[in-house]
């Protein structure tokens, strides 16, 4: 499904990070941490992150809502089949496997949704840094959390500016795509890439609204505050007590590395972040690290399990994934 140089170049980013994480670390020290652990913690916090999950599928269907009104009901398997996605594929493929179903579906065209879904990452982005903002004040600032955190303002600040400029001053980009696509895509491509942009825009149609912007923030928030709260309850399964807003941080930074490409699952890129930001608060670097890779775990079982589910109920194959590569025009 994916090209061979997309898996190599994300296990070695992943394998660089995993050096990071595992740095100064005796194995034997984080297994204790691990065995120890007071598991029954982690199911409070499941609980909370599904209805994050629920959050995302209304905020999608509030983004959907221009082009077409669909019941969260009937979005909530696409939505988890696509974090599945995410999971075992590389590059977030599972975002394009959500675009596909709901063609599938809903008969939406894939660069429409594929329009909403990148607004959701502007959003989620947006979301991540004001949480790393809130915690700066407090934290000493290394030179990669510096890097990240003046990278990731120019990428998501600009992207939003960006949208909200395509989506208010529609004629001016349909005129502006239009003579790039004329002077730059050979003649024979232009008529679908055209239709591909045409579709883009109509994604975007959300952003005209101040309200809807509101609406769109406000629910970024309830949503990456249902996942902070996740972090909370696996925390008291361990052996620390670090302040909330400590993993708001925590949330705002590994987010943020996970968005660099890496293997399937995010392994080390969400991993090694964590166990940093953790040990510049104090926490024992073996403690850090069991907790973030149990952390990690809970995040990807439960959402991977219930997308295999909604997979078999739906009589959706592997192979049928495959097409979505092929149906962008």
């Amino acid at each position: 499904m994916f090209k061979r140089w997309q898996f190599w170049l994300g296990a070695g980013i992943s394998a660089l990070f995993l050096l990071i994480a595992l740095r100064n670390l005796h194995l034997s020290e984080v297994w204790d941490a691990m065995r120890t652990a007071q598991y029954i913690w982690i199911v409070p916090g499941v609980a909370i992150y599904f209805f994050g999950v629920w959050a995302r599928t209304w905020r999608w269907d509030y983004l959907l809502r221009p082009v077409k009104k669909i019941p969260v009901r009937r979005l909530f398997p696409v939505v988890v089949i696509g974090y599945m996605g995410n999971n075992i594929f590389p590059v977030r493929a599972g975002e394009l496997i959500r675009a596909y179903l709901l063609r599938q579906r809903e008969g939406i065209s894939i660069s429409t949704s594929l329009a909403t879904i990148i607004v959701e990452r502007v959003f989620d982005g947006l979301v991540m840094l004001m949480f790393v903002f809130i915690g700066l004040p407090f934290t000493p600032m290394p030179r990669w959390l510096q890097g990240m955190v003046i990278a990731a303002s120019l990428l998501f600040f600009g992207a939003l500016a960006v949208f909200m400029t395509l989506a208010i001053k529609v004629e001016w980009a349909e005129v502006v795509y239009g003579w790039v696509i004329d002077h730059v895509v050979p003649a024979r491509f232009r008529p679908p890439v055209r239709g591909f942009a045409d579709r883009f825009m109509v994604g975007l149609r959300s952003l005209r609204s101040g309200r809807a912007v509101l609406m769109l923030f406000l629910t970024s928030v309830v949503i990456w505050l249902a996942e902070t709260v996740k972090y909370w309850f696996v925390m008291h399964a361990f052996d620390f007590t670090v302040p909330f807003w400590v993993l708001m941080l925590m949330n705002g930074i590994v987010n943020l590395a996970t968005t660099i490409p890496s293997s399937p699952g995010y392994v080390g890129t969400f991993d090694a972040p964590g166990i940093e930001i953790l040990t510049l608060f104090g926490v024992d670097r073996a403690v850090a690290a069991s907790y973030t890779l149990v952390l990690h775990l809970a995040l990807w079982l439960p959402i991977t399990l219930l997308g295999l589910w909604y997979m078999t109920r739906e009589s959706l194959s592997w192979r049928e994934f495959t097409q979505a590569e092929k149906s962008l025009a």
